[in-house]
């Protein structure tokens, strides 16, 4: 099992979610943040003073995975948040030893996988 982690622009995180979804990966962990990279900082001006914030919003996007599966989510991530611009963000792929399902206490991959009626639920 892998953890994707990766940091894109607002933007393209819906066309990211309605593929992954298409694909049959609905399960995402998604956080606003807030970081600094080679990208610049914003100079915003308020009642004539100029404030510069170096911390761009970004949009944290999380989820865990078969390792066979890695390939086609860092792909779909990349296919939308890629503009070739400086601030596009960073996709990280990370090992999972295990994973529980509390609700039943069931481990290993089993627990990435939508249980039954899942998707008539949603």
């Amino acid at each position: 099992m892998k953890k994707v982690e990766a940091y894109i622009r607002h933007e393209a995180f819906e066309p990211i979610r309605m593929e992954l979804l298409e694909l049959g990966f609905p399960s995402l962990t998604v956080s606003e943040v807030k970081g600094s990279g080679r990208q610049k900082g914003i100079v915003e001006t308020y009642r004539g003073a100029s404030l510069t914030s170096h911390l761009r919003p970004k949009i944290k996007l999380e989820c865990v995975v078969a390792t066979e599966d890695v390939k086609t989510i860092v792909d779909t991530i990349l296919k939308y948040a890629q503009t070739g611009e400086v601030g596009d963000g960073k996709v990280f792929v990370i090992p999972v030893e295990e994973a529980y399902r509390v609700r039943t206490g069931e481990s290993g991959v089993e627990v990435l996988q939508a249980h039954p009626g899942a998707a008539a639920e949603a």
